[in-house]
């Protein structure tokens, strides 16, 4: 019997499992959520990830709570921006498919390697771009070979990139990174990365209305997560709060 293969995607294929897509001719005019702002910067231990938790239908708000950061492995993260449903999906699906691979060759797929299959994912979804559904995510984690924090941005056509310091997607990526451009230093702490991440968050949510900020009165407040040599931990919903609260008073 021939070998199961480390790629979840590709043994579906050999399966003929795989998903289907049957696409009209000529561009949708579907309305659905679009997930927006996130951004990840690096400190001296590992990386910060932040996102906002609003999704919009066009300019209506379509949902306040929605979760932008996930757990992509113990020591990875990654982020969505662009169509919701879509980006979720393909969230989950890279999540198996790095279990997938831990199951099977008994280590962790590389950093790097992770980015790159991320990048090929993206570029999957091309024919659903063609349409207008675009996704288009963030990743981050903790280079446990070389014991630094690492980021990485991509492209519609799926496309990678590294970034040494501070990397955003999303309609308010340009307003994030603009704060970020400022107030980055190479020798940010955990708690100075965190404290410049969500302000940069604020930032935008103040000039871009598709990025929601938070908002303390409803406990509306960002995902924020880190990614160390001690793993993947969501931040205490106390401390960003608290930071959150800080933010707005600094930004606005």
């Amino acid at each position: 019997m021939e070998r199961p293969t480390s790629s979840f995607t590709d043994l579906l294929e050999s399966l003929g499992l795989e998903p289907k897509w049957n696409l009209p001719e000529g561009r949708g005019t579907l309305e659905v959520p679009i997930a927006t702002t996130v951004l990840a910067l690096t400190f001296v231990d590992g990386v910060v990830m932040v996102g906002d938790r609003q999704a919009t239908e066009g300019h209506l708000v379509a949902h306040r709570l929605i979760r932008k950061v996930f757990e992509a492995d113990r020591f990875s993260a990654v982020a969505i921006s662009g169509t919701a449903g879509i980006a979720v999906d393909l969230v989950r699906l890279f999540q198996t498919e790095l279990e997938h691979y831990e199951k099977l060759e008994g280590t962790r797929l590389s950093l790097e390697g992770k980015a790159t299959y991320l990048g090929r994912m993206v570029r999957q979804q091309l024919p659903l771009a063609f349409q207008g559904l675009v996704v288009i995510p963030l990743f981050a984690g903790y280079d446990e070979s070389d014991k630094v924090g690492r980021l990485y941005t991509y492209d519609v056509v799926g496309g990678r990139y590294e970034e040494r310091e501070y990397g955003a997607t999303g309609s308010g990526a340009r307003d994030a990174k603009a704060y970020l451009r400022s107030a980055y230093r190479a020798d940010l702490d955990e708690s100075g990365a965190l404290e410049a991440g969500v302000r940069a968050l604020v930032a935008a949510a103040e000039v871009d209305t598709a990025t929601g900020g938070p908002d303390l009165a409803r406990g509306i407040l960002p995902n924020v997560v880190t990614v160390t040599e001690r793993g993947f931990e969501n931040v205490d919903e106390e401390v960003v709060r608290d930071l959150a609260s800080a933010a707005l008073e600094v930004i606005r």
